[in-house]
């Protein structure tokens, strides 16, 4: 069967006539992605050991009918407090590239939110999560419709300070794709716990949180890796058929 030692190999499969180079060669590997795996324990470990975060100011959000196949109205504020639904859960918020400045919704956090909302049904079990945009509730609604984002919880930032606070926003109101989390004290005083942004510094400008998106982790188990592949809103059959980077 598979996943056995053979020959003091731990072998992926029960393939015949594999040579002694490729065997070798995935040995190698599998002991690179076994350091790989600890390495991100670590790291796991390290974000959940940080300290206490500072307090924050109990933002204010737009947000419609929890229904997004009805009507947009009525439209309610809903303060950051009271997004979280139990103690003791944390509520994760994504930061989505729409509204201000970026006139239309960013494909790349599209991609990332047709992955999250089919992930809701197992993530709210554990936490708390809602997307945050700068477009108005009817915009950002409308297009969540024509994505079949039912299972998200859409907030807009309306006239607050949250994103900019949060480092997804500047002064001219340029929107940054980005993730952050959030805890609630007893005494009911939201509080910043941990953000992070696709720039990890200088030189790394895409792939600070490219783990939470399985397109990329797909990818890279192929022959081709990633390519030049880049999320688009839409994808003609013909780019389909030919291969990663190909877009409308």
């Amino acid at each position: 069967m598979a996943a056995t030692v053979v020959d003091g190999t731990f072998r992926q499969t029960n393939l015949p006539n594999q040579s002694a180079e490729y065997l070798d060669k995935r040995e190698e590997l599998r002991q690179a992605e076994i350091e790989l795996m600890h390495q991100c324990e670590r790291v796991a470990a390290m974000r959940r050991s940080l300290p206490d975060g500072p307090e924050i100011p109990n933002y204010t959000f737009e947000e419609g009918p929890r229904d997004l196949n009805s009507s947009d109205d009525p439209v309610r504020i809903v303060q950051l407090a009271e997004l979280f639904t139990r103690p003791g859960r944390a509520l994760v918020a994504y930061h989505f590239m729409y509204g201000k400045r970026q006139t239309e919704p960013c494909p790349m956090c599209t991609s990332w939110l047709d992955v999250l909302n089919a992930s809701m049904p197992h993530l709210e079990q554990s936490v708390d999560v809602v997307v945050v945009a700068a477009a108005d509730p009817a915009a950002f609604r409308n297009y969540a419709r024509s994505r079949r984002w039912t299972n998200l919880r859409l907030l807009s930032a309306g006239d607050s300070t949250f994103k900019y606070d949060l480092g997804s926003e500047d002064r001219e109101g340029n929107q940054d794709s980005s993730i952050s989390v959030f805890t609630l004290g007893s005494d009911g005083v939201p509080r910043h716990f941990y953000s992070a942004h696709p720039r990890l510094g200088v030189y790394i400008k895409e792939r600070g949180i490219d783990l939470l998106n399985p397109i990329w982790n797909y990818l890279d188990l192929t022959p081709q890796g990633r390519g030049d592949f880049v999320a688009s809103l839409q994808y003609s059959a013909k780019s389909r058929a030919g291969g990663l980077g190909k877009q409308d």
